[in-house]
């Protein structure tokens, strides 16, 4: 009996098997704390106009299997930004999703291959890039076509390598002027 016991105490199975086993625990699921990246400032360069939206960053697998699931609502001017590295051939889907999204598909350079617009929440529906892919940024329903966003176009964060100069936020209110300018 003791020969058999010391083998099996330097293999580390001492334990009986469902001790040593842990639960893998379910990103997707509502009640999974998932935290994620930032929120970090991601410009959108559009022509010569540029836009700052802040994006939390989805950098694990956890991460990037929960992403926006289980949020009320996506406020103009944030998203999240998905980083797949090394780039592949990405493909997403609005599960648990209870908001309606854009879905912007960027290659390694920062450059914006594919939008899908208004992608429909709880929809099990695979929506592809058909590109290999650095980085997916969800935003708000409708944020890719009021900011005016067409394929071509460019996206800078640290992942693609390619950040300039701060731009203004999407949800940039005009400034005030100063009244004091005006007194004597």
């Amino acid at each position: 009996m003791r020969t058999l016991i010391l083998p099996l105490f330097i293999l580390g199975l001492s334990q009986p098997v469902w001790a040593q086993t842990e639960t893998p625990v379910d990103p997707t699921a509502q009640e999974s704390l998932v935290e994620f990246g930032g929120p970090e400032p991601v410009i959108l360069a559009s022509g010569e106009q540029r836009f700052t939206v802040m994006a939390e960053l989805a950098t694990t697998q956890e991460q990037m299997q929960r992403g926006l699931m289980w949020r009320e609502e996506v406020p103009a001017g944030t998203g999240m930004l998905f980083h797949y590295n090394p780039p592949q051939r990405a493909s997403m889907w609005m599960e648990n999703t209870l908001v309606d999204l854009d879905l912007v598909y960027i290659d390694e350079a920062g450059t914006i291959v594919k939008i899908i617009a208004y992608a429909q929440s709880e929809s099990r529906r695979s929506l592809p890039a058909n590109a290999n892919v650095a980085g997916v940024l969800e935003l708000a329903a409708g944020q890719a076509i009021e900011l005016g966003l067409r394929p071509g176009d460019t996206v800078q964060h640290a992942i693609f390598g390619n950040v300039e100069a701060e731009a203004a936020p999407v949800a940039e209110e005009p400034a005030a002027e100063d009244a004091s300018e005006d007194t004597p």
